[in-house]
């Protein structure tokens, strides 16, 4: 698989707490010569970067994020916010103590809450894989394939683990056909993204291509 194909296929992300503008203005510069599928950055910067990429890349953000536990209100007052501030995709994060309870209407209609917000723009929804069993796996394929949803993505990267191949060819077999697969955290190698790729993953969360491509630039690879 050509290297052209990978870049297309990431969200260059930076997302940690000490994130500055100097580091976000860098991504947005690396995505736009790498030719990304978008940057993936804070809310809090998503003006900002709108205002500096222009139209020549997509902005992403997150909601609920890294938790998820914050009420449908809020989710929806955020999505609005950061539309307003010029996103493009947004990624939600599920209330995952709802899916222990068993309460998948209530997860399924926070979705479509937040999916009407978005309207056709790109809404990917985060289940947390390394917090759930393979049922509610399974399950939250079906909740997002009903919701409307875009994505469904495996992981915020804030948590015990990311992606893994078994979690990607899962999404695969249970989701609807109109929902796509966003593999995030643990995309460590140009290996590991086109596996993940070719389990059935059409976006991939990361800073680390990016940065081996750089790496190898630099060093006259």
């Amino acid at each position: 698989m050509d290297r052209k194909t990978i870049f297309e296929k990431v969200d260059h992300t930076l997302l940690t707490q000490t994130a500055t503008w100097e580091e976000i203005r860098q991504i947005c510069d690396d995505a736009i010569a790498y030719k990304t599928a978008s940057v993936c950055i804070p809310p809090a910067y998503v003006q900002r970067a709108r205002e500096y990429v222009k139209d020549r890349m997509a902005v992403c953000t997150v909601i609920g994020f890294p938790n998820g536990y914050s009420t449908t209100a809020v989710k929806i007052f955020e999505t609005e916010d950061a539309i307003r501030n010029g996103a493009d995709e947004i990624d939600m994060v599920i209330n995952i103590g709802d899916v222990k309870d068993g309460n998948f209407e209530k997860v399924e209609s926070e979705i479509q809450a937040i999916k009407a917000v978005c309207g056709s723009r790109i809404l990917k929804v985060i289940i947390e894989t390394c917090l759930l069993t393979e049922e509610e796996k399974i399950r939250m394929c079906q909740v997002v394939s009903r919701a409307g949803a875009n994505f469904i993505k495996t992981s915020t990267g804030f948590s015990t683990a990311g992606a893994t191949f078994e979690d990607v060819k899962l999404f695969a077999e249970h989701v609807g056909e109109n929902v796509r697969i966003k593999a995030a955290g643990g995309v460590a190698s140009f290996d590991d993204a086109e596996k993940f790729i070719e389990l059935g993953a059409s976006r991939l969360g990361t800073s680390r291509i990016v940065k081996l491509a750089k790496n190898e630039a630099a060093s006259g690879y």
